[in-house]
């Protein structure tokens, strides 16, 4: 049988088991007169992982270690025997066999390869009978070996809440340890850049040109200062004058002078923003706003304005995070005590001054709070300075000039043809590691000041 019959095989053994030992444990509940540890379906459930989570553990291991079984057995066959030595094209001669054998091909450069494709065949039926029969032993030895501990004095309940805690506690250690394997291995390709260049050369060199390095001195080259001036420009610079007043005036309009209607029409529209995948902004941007942008730069007499310009990249990403802002701004206004604005408005102060004077000051550190995460998000995003931004890296203030980010430099770098082992593939990883660090501390700083803000007025 293939995987997906053992799964659905697996889960109606489950369920029989559910259904069966819940009407033993009912027939429990009326014996004693309902004196139980645990409920019906608590033993239902209790029987039913044992039924169900060895054979699926061990369907887990045997879909990782059976090609392996299925290929030595076929390598046993007198048909490998005119196999070539190990290496690249014994492999493809075994991997197109397996594909004529699995019906994924119809066809083969290799000869051999439908000479082994009947052998793959075999071997992988006699692997499937060999999975099938160990499931059904593990999910009947299982079901059975549960099914006579259920008693009406058995506390089936805490056994399932001790195997949801497992999950929940394994659910989180997957992310801690992913997180945790991608900063090391940021540390650790990143220790070898470093062993190579100078992190003074690499963090205060004001020259980028990864092209042409110079073995004696790569550091030379390999300065990174034009990149994260790039970065800052157009993530926290030209994106944030966009994102920040409209989003800001956005929210002010919704919680402050929208009527309830208009708020529950207006809100969703503009979150749905936030919901835009970033490589349809970056088309909007290279296609549409870079052009525009260059055009009326030649219109007030700059010539020399690039198509891909700092300012066409910064102003679509602003548009891309306004939501980032406004969501922020209006969960902080609309936490702000109601008698602070009614104590001002009974002073005679006008809606825009109470807005100004007193709504604002009061929720500006969630405000603050918004801002920095939707930095952090900017100096991180990728493909609208992909396709929108220039690669050359240059120290510029002038937003109709050419320049890169970090993110940029990064999908060049390790989509080239260079040696992965290079001081010019490897300073990738230096890069990311410095914009993980830079994004790390600014979500720090983020998360403190909103919490600051929830201890006040919660």
């Amino acid at each position: 049988m293939n995987g997906v019959i053992l799964l659905v095989l697996i889960v109606g053994l489950g369920v029989i088991a559910w259904a069966t030992t819940r009407m033993r444990a009912l027939g429990f509940r009326r014996r004693t007169g309902g004196r139980v540890r645990s409920l019906p379906h608590h033993h239902g459930w209790y029987v039913a992982l044992w039924t169900a989570a060895p054979p699926l553990i061990f369907l887990a291991v045997w879909a990782a270690t059976s090609p392996a079984l299925v290929t030595d057995m076929v390598l046993g066959t007198p048909a490998a025997g005119r196999l070539p030595p190990p290496g690249f094209e014994r492999a493809a001669i075994l991997s197109e066999a397996r594909a004529l054998a699995a019906g994924q091909a119809h066809g083969a450069f290799h000869t051999l390869s439908r000479t082994l494709a009947p052998a793959y065949a075999t071997a992988q039926t006699r692997i499937d009978w060999i999975a099938t029969a160990i499931v059904l032993l593990l999910a009947l030895a299982g079901g059975a070996y549960a099914y006579l501990r259920v008693r009406p004095d058995f506390s089936a309940r805490t056994r399932i809440e001790r195997v949801v805690l497992g999950l929940l506690l394994g659910a989180s250690l997957i992310a801690i340890l992913t997180t945790a394997g991608i900063v090391a291995s940021l540390l650790y390709e990143a220790g070898r850049f470093f062993a190579v260049v100078p992190i003074t050369d690499f963090l205060f060199g004001t020259h980028w040109s990864p092209q042409v390095i110079d073995p004696r001195d790569p550091g030379a080259s390999l300065g990174a200062v034009p990149l994260f001036w790039g970065t800052f420009f157009i993530g926290a610079v030209i994106a944030m004058a966009v994102a920040i007043p409209f989003g800001l005036m956005s929210a002010i309009y919704l919680t402050q002078y929208a009527q309830p209607r208009a708020r529950r029409i207006m809100k969703p529209v503009l979150e749905v923003l936030a919901g835009i995948p970033t490589v349809v902004y970056g088309y909007f941007a290279a296609l549409i706003v870079a052009p525009a942008v260059r055009q009326f730069a030649v219109s007030i007499g700059i010539e020399w304005a690039s198509s891909e310009s700092a300012l066409a990249a910064g102003l679509v990403m602003g548009v891309m995070i306004i939501p980032f802002v406004s969501s922020m701004a209006d969960d902080s206004l609309a936490a702000v005590p109601d008698s602070m604005r009614d104590g001002s408005l009974a002073m005679g102060a006008t809606p825009s001054e109470t807005i100004t004077r007193v709504m604002l000051p009061a929720a500006l550190p969630g405000v603050v709070g918004g801002v920095l995460l939707a930095v952090s998000r900017a100096i991180g995003e990728t493909m609208i300075v992909v396709m929108a931004a220039s690669g050359v890296a240059t120290l510029t203030a002038n937003p109709f000039a050419s320049t890169t980010t970090v993110t940029r430099q990064i999908v060049d770098l390790l989509t080239g043809e260079a040696e992965f082992d290079s001081p010019k593939t490897l300073a990738a990883f230096a890069l990311g590691l410095t914009l993980f660090v830079i994004t790390l501390l600014l979500n720090i700083i983020a998360l403190s000041v909103v919490k600051r803000y929830r201890e006040t007025y919660e």
